[in-house]
């Protein structure tokens, strides 16, 4: 019989061979069977229904959204033993997965972003030439204007965006390529920018703090991206701790609904693999259409 150790170990060379799965999905999938083979004493991999439910009873105690995840690991990891006749039968089918309450991401009122860019305007303004201001005006562009990861965004390279193609290739989760539409105002704030990268730069956002520095250490990383994202807000007038670059990418999906955009489009500009996933934003939207109507409604007393 395989050992849970040789089990986990091609299970997961399957995850990252067939699916894609990115590095950081590999190690959490790989840290749960672990725990979870050595809670059955090096018995995962044999696991009966009994077995199952005992480890069921363990994760009890935990966060649902932890438990959920680790069910869905031994779920899937017993799938793939079966499948792969290692094992006769699935007991993981059986195997119920907590139900976690999804919050609901943060976004931003259009308002909001409005001053964002209004801000943003005054510093072109003041400094035209700045490269940092035009650098500023580029990330911002895109992650509102496109809807980019984070991760996405700092790795686009030096030529990603080419004058008049009305679009970009983003390498994106699983190491997926997607088309990314880009408006001719994001080009116009890209292109300003890019004269200001050096030539021989890899990245359309290196490194570094000033025009001298820029391009010596790889891409700019996503904490300075979160930074320079924060102070914009705050000159905005905007609490910082409401803002992130993640936050724009909801607002990007959020305000594209609310706009009337079909729900597979948005699943597409973003790049998500499940429509489960881009679901959410429609009770974003829908929350604010309740809280419109308890607001604004002749009707409404404010109460429940």
């Amino acid at each position: 019989m395989i050992t849970d150790r040789q089990a986990i170990a091609l299970f997961l060379d399957s995850l990252a061979s067939e699916r894609g799965a990115a590095r950081n999905t590999l190690l959490a999938y790989g840290r749960d069977l672990a725990q979870a083979s050595e809670w059955l004493g090096g018995g995962l991999a044999a696991a009966d229904a009994a077995a199952l439910a005992r480890l069921a009873r363990h994760w009890a105690p935990l966060a649902r959204a932890s438990a959920a995840r680790k069910a869905s690991a031994v779920r899937q990891f017993l799938s793939f033993l079966m499948a792969e006749h290692l094992r006769p039968d699935d007991p993981g089918r059986d195997l119920a997965l907590p139900q976690s309450a999804r919050p609901l991401p943060k976004t931003l009122a259009a308002g909001d972003v409005e001053r964002l860019f209004a801000t943003l305007a005054e510093k072109r303004s003041a400094r035209p030439d700045d490269p940092l201001v035009l650098r500023s005006a580029a990330l911002l562009e895109l992650l509102y204007g496109s809807g980019l990861r984070a991760s996405e965004l700092v790795a686009l390279p030096r030529h990603a965006c080419k004058a008049g193609r009305g679009h970009m290739v983003v390498l994106g989760k699983g190491a997926k390529e997607r088309l990314v539409p880009i408006s001719r105002r994001a080009e116009a704030a890209v292109l300003a920018w890019e004269a200001h990268v050096p030539k021989d730069a890899k990245f359309l956002f290196p490194a570094g703090q000033n025009r001298k520095d820029l391009g010596k250490a790889g891409y700019l990383s996503r904490l300075r991206l979160w930074q320079i994202i924060k102070a914009l807000a705050a000159d905005a007038g905007i609490p910082p701790a409401r803002i992130s670059p993640h936050v724009l990418r909801h607002a990007f999906a959020t305000h594209l609904l609310e706009g009337g955009a079909d729900l597979r489009i948005v699943q597409t500009l973003l790049g998500h693999a499940d429509i489960a996933t881009t679901q959410i934003y429609t009770h974003v939207a829908s929350a604010a259409l309740v809280e419109l109507v308890n607001t604004r409604h002749p009707l409404a007393d404010g109460s429940d």
